[in-house]
C-alpha cells in the first residue's frame, strides 16, 4: 500500500474537485450548516455535564426544590436535543449523497468515455471489477469520509470544551516530594492526555492489520461476484459443454480465498474488540477513581465529582478518536485506494494516448475515402500484428478482410478509435456515419423497442419503420413483443440477436458499414440473404466485411489480406 502521506494527498486532490464543483455553494453551505449543528451538539454536551453536577448536588443535599429545577432543565435539554439530532442527521445524510453522487458520476464518466472501459483492460494495474469500485467503493469512501470527518470535528470541539471544564474542576493539587512541594494545575487534564495517548497508540498498533485484510477482502468479494456474473451471462455455453463442474471448482476456489481473508480479518477484529472492550470497561471506572480522593477528603462535592468524571470521559473519548474509528478508517482507506487505483489507470491511459510516437493517428479527411497510410497495428506489449497497410477505400466500395480474422477485428477497433497502439494514419471519410456490427450486439435490459433503438442518439424510428425492418430481418415472431421488458441478451438466441443487429442497421442506414462476423451463427444461405438485403436496402453504402461465408467474393470485388 502507498504511505499515508501520499494516500492523503491523492485523496485530498480528488476531494478538492468535489468542493470546487459547479454545485459548490450548496455543498459548502451544507458543510457549514453541519459544522454549526456539530458545535451546538458540543454545547449540549457541556450543558448536560453542568446539569449532571446540579442533579447530584441536589441529591446530596436532599433538596426537592433543586431536584424539580433540574427536571425542568432536563425537559428543555431533551426537546432541544431531539430537534438538534434530527436536523443534524438530515444535513449530514444530504452531504453524504451529494458527495457520493458527484464521485460516482465522476468515476463512471471517466470510465465510460471514448472506449476507456475497454482500453484499460490492456493496461497493467489495479483496476479489476470497476463496477464494484463505482457502486460500492464510492459509497463507502464518501459516506465514511463525511461520517469520520464529522466525528473528528466533534471530538476536537469536545476536547477544547471539556479540557477547559476539566481544568477548572481539577483545581490545584500539591505534590509532596519530601524535599519540595510542587503545585500541579489541571492534574486531571494531564492524566487524561497520558491515558488517552497511551490507549490510542496501543489501539492503533492493534488495528493496523485490519486495513490490509479489508482491502484484500473487498477485492476477493468483487472477484467472486464477477465470476458469478460471468457464469450467468454464459450459462448456455456452459450448459452445452457441461462445464458446471469446472465452474463450481472456480467458485469454490474464489470463495476459499474469501474465507482465508475473512479469517485474517476476523483475527484483526478480534484483537481490536478485545482491546476496545477492555478499554471501555476501564474507562468507566478510571475517571471516578482518579477524582474520588478529593471527594473523600471533602475537597469537592458529589456533583463536582460526577461532573469531573464525565468531563474526563469526554476528553479521553475525544483523544481516543483514532482507536474508536480504527475499523472505519481501515474500510474507508481500502475503498478510497480502490477508487484511486482505477483513476490512476485511467490517467495512465490518457498519458499513453498522448504519446504520438506509438499511437495510431485517426483523423477526418477532406474526401469521401477511408484511407490507411503506413498503418501498423501492435499489441500493448509491442508485438506487431500487422504492418505497412496502405489502401484507399472509396464510397460505395465493398471490401473483404481476409487472412487473420483476429487482426481484422483489431483493424476495426483501430478505425473506431479504441485500438490506438501502433503507428501510421487512419483517415476517415469527410462525411458519413460509421456503423460497426460485432458478432454479438449489445441489447440493454428494458423494452425490446428501446433495445433496438439503442443508443438512441439519433431520431427515434416510427412504429412502421421498426416493424418493416423486423420483417425484412426475419423477426416477425418478435413484433408483438416490442413493448415487453426483459433481459434480451439472455432471452434471445444468438441467431435472433444477430438478426436484431440487422434491424438496427436497416433503421440507421449508415454510409460506412463494418461487419465483423455479424451473421456467423446463421446458416450459409441465411447469411447470404442478409448480405443481399444490405446491398438492396443500402446500395450506396461502403462495406468492409470479416466473414467465413464461402461465396463472399460475390459481394466484395476488393479484398484486404492481413
Amino acid at each position: 500500500m502507498p504511505d499515508s502521506r501520499h494516500f492523503l494527498v491523492e485523496f485530498l486532490r480528488l476531494a478538492r474537485q468535489f468542493w470546487c464543483s459547479e454545485h459548490k455553494r450548496t455543498i459548502r453551505g451544507a458543510a457549514l450548516l453541519l459544522a454549526a449543528l456539530t458545535m451546538l451538539q458540543m454545547v449540549m454536551a457541556v450543558l448536560l455535564n453542568r446539569w449532571s453536577a446540579g442533579l447530584f448536588n441536589a441529591l446530596e443535599q436532599h433538596s426537592m426544590t433543586d431536584l424539580l429545577t433540574q427536571v425542568g432543565k432536563l425537559a428543555i435539554l431533551f426537546v432541544c436535543g431531539i430537534v438538534l439530532t434530527g436536523s443534524h442527521l438530515f444535513v449530514k445524510r444530504n452531504l453524504m449523497i451529494y458527495w457520493r453522487d458527484w464521485m460516482t458520476e465522476y468515476v463512471f464518466t471517466r470510465w465510460m468515455k471514448d472506449g476507456a472501459h475497454y482500453l484499460i483492460s490492456h493496461l497493467p494495474g489495479e483496476h479489476d471489477n470497476p463496477d464494484g469500485r463505482i457502486a460500492e467503493d464510492c459509497r463507502i469512501a464518501t459516506e465514511s469520509a463525511v461520517g469520520m470527518a464529522h466525528s473528528l470535528f466533534y471530538s476536537i470541539l469536545m476536547l477544547v470544551g471539556f479540557t477547559q471544564v476539566l481544568w477548572s474542576l481539577s483545581g490545584v493539587v500539591t505534590l509532596d516530594l519530601g524535599f519540595v512541594r510542587l503545585p500541579v494545575y489541571g492534574h486531571l487534564v494531564w492524566i487524561a492526555i497520558v491515558y488517552a495517548a497511551t490507549a490510542s497508540w496501543l489501539g492503533w498498533q492493534v488495528s493496523r492489520p485490519l486495513t490490509g485484510a479489508t482491502n484484500q477482502r473487498q477485492s476477493a468479494e468483487a472477484n467472486f461476484r464477477a465470476s458469478l456474473l460471468e457464469a450467468r451471462e454464459n450459462s448456455q455455453a456452459i450448459a452445452l459443454i457441461r462445464g458446471e463442474a469446472y465452474e463450481r471448482h472456480q467458485f469454490h476456489e474464489l470463495f476459499h480465498k474469501i474465507r482465508l481473508i475473512w479469517n485474517d480479518q476476523t483475527k484483526a477484529w478480534r484483537n481490536i474488540l478485545m482491546f476496545t472492550s477492555g478499554y471501555s470497561v476501564f474507562s468507566m471506572a478510571f475517571p471516578i477513581l482518579v477524582s474520588s480522593p478529593r471527594y473523600i477528603l471533602e475537597k469537592i462535592t458529589l456533583g463536582t465529582l460526577m461532573q469531573s468524571a464525565q468531563a474526563f470521559q469526554h476528553m479521553a473519548s475525544a483523544l481516543s478518536w483514532p482507536v474508536n474509528n480504527a475499523g472505519g478508517i481501515a474500510e474507508w482507506r481500502a475503498s478510497v485506494e480502490r477508487i484511486l487505483n482505477l483513476l490512476k489507470v485511467l490517467d495512465d491511459l490518457d498519458a499513453e494516448l498522448a504519446k504520438a510516437d506509438h499511437v495510431i493517428e485517426v483523423r477526418r479527411g477532406d474526401r469521401p475515402v477511408l484511407a490507411f497510410r503506413d498503418l501498423s497495428i501492435v499489441k500493448y506489449d509491442g508485438t506487431v500484428v500487422a504492418q505497412n497497410i496502405n489502401m484507399e477505400i472509396g464510397q460505395g466500395e465493398h471490401v473483404l478482410i481476409t487472412g487473420n480474422i483476429f487482426t481484422g477485428a483489431k483493424l476495426f477497433r483501430a478505425i473506431a478509435g479504441i485500438r490506438p497502439w501502433g503507428s501510421g494514419v487512419i483517415e476517415l471519410p469527410a462525411r458519413g456515419r460509421l456503423f460497426f456490427m460485432p458478432p454479438r450486439p449489445h441489447l440493454p435490459s428494458g423494452t425490446l423497442r428501446n433495445a433496438i433503438c439503442y443508443p438512441s442518439s439519433r431520431r427515434v424510428p416510427s412504429e412502421e419503420e421498426i416493424v418493416q425492418a423486423m420483417r425484412l430481418a426475419g423477426l416477425t415472431n418478435l413484433i408483438d413483443k416490442l413493448d415487453n421488458s426483459d433481459k434480451w441478451v439472455h432471452t434471445l438466441s444468438r441467431q435472433e440477436l444477430q438478426r436484431l443487429g440487422m434491424v438496427r442497421l436497416l433503421l440507421n442506414r449508415p454510409q460506412w458499414i463494418f461487419l465483423q462476423e455479424a451473421f456467423d451463427s446463421l446458416e450459409p444461405e441465411e447469411e447470404e440473404q442478409m448480405m443481399r438485403l444490405i446491398c438492396a436496402q443500402i446500395p450506396d453504402a461502403t462495406l468492409l466485411t470479416i466473414s467465413h461465408m464461402p461465396n463472399n467474393a460475390a459481394f466484395h470485388p476488393r479484398s484486404l489480406e492481413l
